[in-house]
């Protein structure tokens, strides 16, 4: 496999990648309710809320011209994604997540397999293309397993399974593309 060929197979897999994150982050916030997707199990905690923002405040600030500008814009208000607002609903939150992951999905779309070893600036350090991708995608995945495991706890009793459920492992096989667990046929 050459150069080439190579850039462009890991430009689909991160994509996919970051797409299966997105997918799982959607499916377990989808099973909370509006109380549940702004409270804190402690004072010391986020809310899914802030999680949710805190993720789409750094997508707006590190995808906005990736390869052009510093990863970290002079118009980003990290401490803020911290804070529930008084404009921070439900509602106007998801759309801040949404805008976050178009915005980076556009940026992996853009980019070309001889982009991958240019450098790009995240908070003044230099990064590679493919460094800042995988800081991004470390970074997204640990918050993804916080909305998660906070949304598993809220939903309690009443939370689906995102993967092969407990004790049904010998059940189920992974299909092709590993984003889907079916049953496996009895004989």
């Amino acid at each position: 496999m050459d150069a080439g060929a190579l850039g462009r197979h890991y430009l689909e897999d991160i994509a996919l990648t970051f797409r299966k994150q997105k997918k799982l982050a959607d499916a377990a916030l989808a099973q909370v309710d509006e109380a549940a997707f702004f409270r804190v199990p402690d004072a010391e905690s986020n809310s899914l809320a802030l999680v949710v923002k805190h993720v789409a405040g750094n997508q707006r600030s590190r995808w906005r011209d990736f390869l052009s500008s510093d990863g970290e814009k002079p118009d980003r208000n990290r401490d803020s994604e911290f804070e529930v607002a008084e404009s921070d609903s439900r509602a106007a939150l998801m759309a801040r997540w949404e805008e976050g992951w178009r915005l980076l999905f556009e940026a992996l779309a853009g980019l070309a397999p001889g982009d991958l070893l240019r450098e790009v600036t995240v908070r003044g350090e230099a990064h590679t293309v493919l460094q800042a991708i995988h800081r991004q995608l470390a970074h997204y995945a640990q918050h993804v397993g916080q909305i998660v495991f906070l949304a598993k706890h809220w939903a309690g009793a009443d939370w689906k399974t995102l993967s092969i459920p407990r004790g049904q492992s010998k059940q189920f096989e992974v299909a092709r593309d590993g984003a889907v667990y079916l049953p496996k046929e009895r004989g």
